[in-house]
């Protein structure tokens, strides 16, 4: 019998005698964490990242399981990436949403989707290292000085952004949500470090290797608008669920990657998360 048709009959099982339902894409209704890791092996599951029975989203992140309802980021937080980019300096946090399907974890591959890579106008995708925390419990409206009561830990984000389609959207007056919510354009991990081993995330030393060269290097201590004002402001605006994921920004050397890339983006005192740059298809 062959593999593939081996394991037609494993999901066959799976769905006839555990009852699962199994949707088209990425995300699989699974129970059995053993299963997705025996499917996973065999690249049709490509991340841990999976729909529970009850339709919530779940995320491996390490050692850790959250189960995000959202995805916000900051722009142009770091002054010398406001500078390469050209951009006017913010007053005020300047937020803007990722979907879910675009989170992936460490070691997964950022798939390059055909629909860029073919189109001279849209063939640019990009690296964004940043610091992400995770939020630990359903809040509003939360005050500078309780900020770090509500934040379950910090990791390693990496905001993957198709660069030509968002400046397109940008002379258009448009929002940046197209280019960044690609399926897996949101690498995450490689573990969620707590706020007892982080004590100052404003002082944490952040780097991003392209091919093993170094691209973008500097220290969350550049952050424009820091931990507890974005906290505070966001939570003003929505209200925030145990497992969202709040990226602070990226600092400057962005820049493009290509299919066979190595992306390897790492912070102090978290590690390194690291992903290979596959064509769509292949």
């Amino acid at each position: 019998m062959s593999k593939a048709n081996f394991l037609i009959l494993v999901i066959f099982f799976t769905i006839n005698i555990l009852k699962l339902e199994i949707p088209l894409g990425k995300s699989k209704k699974l129970k059995s964490f053993n299963l997705l890791k025996y499917l996973k092996s065999y690249k049709i599951c490509k991340s841990y990242c999976i729909f529970s029975k009850n339709g919530n989203y779940l995320m491996n992140i390490g050692n850790q399981t959250i189960n995000p309802s959202k995805i916000i980021c900051i722009g142009t937080n770091y002054m010398d990436h406001i500078e390469e980019t050209g951009l006017d300096v913010p007053k005020e946090p300047v937020l803007f949403p990722k979907t879910l399907n675009c989170l992936i974890s460490n070691n997964d591959p950022i798939i390059y989707p055909r629909f860029l890579y073919n189109q001279r106008k849209y063939n640019r995708v990009d690296y964004e290292v940043e610091l992400a925390f995770i939020i630990k419990d359903r809040c509003k409206y939360v005050p500078k000085e309780d900020v770090y009561n509500h934040i379950l830990g910090y990791t390693v984000f990496n905001d993957i952004t198709a660069r030509k389609m968002q400046a397109k959207d940008i002379v258009s007056k448009l929002p940046w949500f197209r280019s960044k919510s690609f399926d897996t354009f949101g690498p995450i991990g490689p573990r969620i470090v707590d706020t007892d081993e982080i004590k100052d995330p404003h002082n944490l030393n952040i780097n991003l290797k392209l091919n093993g060269e170094i691209k973008q290097s500097s220290n969350t201590k550049h952050l424009l608008f820091k931990i507890p004002e974005l906290l505070e402001y966001i939570s003003t605006i929505l209200t925030l669920e145990p497992g969202d994921i709040i990226a602070t920004g990226t600092p400057s050397g962005i820049g493009s990657m290509q299919p066979g890339d190595l992306i390897e983006a790492t912070i102090e005192k978290i590690g390194t998360l690291v992903n290979n740059v596959v064509m769509e298809g292949e």
